[in-house]
């Protein structure tokens, strides 16, 4: 049986609105759309960046405020190789040191007065009467000065021949760094009768204003060495029939004076929080360590200092 064929499909109509010659009214009304310009940013209104600023200017006063101070002499009055040394005890030591080299000496009217009754004129050098505010303004407003101070050169530097000619025992410091604690150290070493400390001529602080203030005059009587290797420094030491004694905390034995009877011991502590080094460790004769019963596992450097110069120097 055929099949009876279909009408065709009509197609459907466009529905889509006629196109007319005309723009459409939207599309003539709207403006042409151009490329924006390239934005500059804007400056900020002269009163933020004031604020802006005034905000840094706090912080930069906030972050000093926990800084640690320290009195640092002005630049222009302190000529290279010299030095600022500050406080009745230092200055006083300094006019009386011969191997001293003076400059300059300031001093209130206090000051001044202060100072003859203790050494009495004449002095090595004339003093120039300043005020305090003079004082503060070149030392730092935190130097304890007490209306002194005198620019002297750096003292010469004896070797390691000319200290063991002196009578004592030696002190030798592995990378103790606080200038306040090298002056404690060198007050106790005067105190105990010590030959000379001996420094790294790297890592241990210069010879300062803060360091002579520490030291109350001692760094006037106790020579005070650098050594580029500390560690061929005591084997000339050694050499030399010192005994070696390394202060540690993890040392078996105790420090014993009466043990050193005879002989000639030198000393080495090591820096603030780290202790000796291995290398400084190992060139020992041998590690001691301070016994302590109380709460405290440890003692701050130049209090060990002294108490361990007090222990060697107990005959029994």
């Amino acid at each position: 049986m055929e099949r009876a064929e279909r009408p065709q499909r009509d197609e459907r109509p466009d529905r889509r609105a006629p196109q007319t010659d005309r723009p459409r009214s939207y599309d003539s009304d709207r403006p042409q759309r151009t490329e924006r310009p390239e934005r500059t940013p804007l400056a900020a209104p002269a009163r933020v960046q004031d604020r802006a600023r005034e905000g840094l200017d706090r912080d930069r006063e906030r972050e000093q405020s926990f800084a640690p101070r320290t009195a640092r002499p002005n630049a222009a009055d302190t000529p290279r190789g010299t030095v600022w040394i500050y406080g009745t005890h230092a200055v006083q030591a300094a006019l009386a040191n011969p191997a001293r080299r003076l400059r300059r000496l300031l001093a209130t009217e206090d000051g001044a007065a202060n100072l003859s009754t203790r050494l009495p004129q004449p002095w090595a050098i004339q003093p120039e009467t300043v005020d305090r505010a003079r004082l503060d303004q070149m030392l730092g407003r935190d130097s304890v000065h007490q209306g002194l101070a005198v620019l002297a050169d750096l003292l010469p530097q004896l070797t390691i021949g000319e200290v063991l000619e002196r009578p004592g025992p030696v002190l030798v410091l592995d990378q103790v760094t606080d200038p306040r604690n090298v002056g404690a150290i060198l007050r106790s070493a005067a105190a105990f009768g010590v030959a000379g400390v001996i420094l790294q001529e790297r890592h241990a602080p210069e010879e300062t204003g803060s360091l002579a203030k520490a030291a109350s005059g001692a760094l006037e009587t106790v020579p005070l060495l650098r050594a580029v290797n500390l560690a061929r420094t005591l084997v000339m030491l050694k050499a030399a029939d010192c005994w070696v004694v390394g202060l540690d905390a993890e040392a078996t034995q105790a420090l014993h004076g009466p043990s050193f009877a005879g002989r000639r011991v030198a000393l080495v502590l090591g820096g603030e929080g780290e202790g000796l080094r291995r290398l400084t460790r190992e060139s020992c004769d041998e590690l001691a360590k301070l016994p302590m019963p109380g709460e405290m596992e440890s003692l701050n450097v130049s209090a060990a200092a002294a108490v361990s110069l007090y222990e060697i120097g107990r005959k029994g």
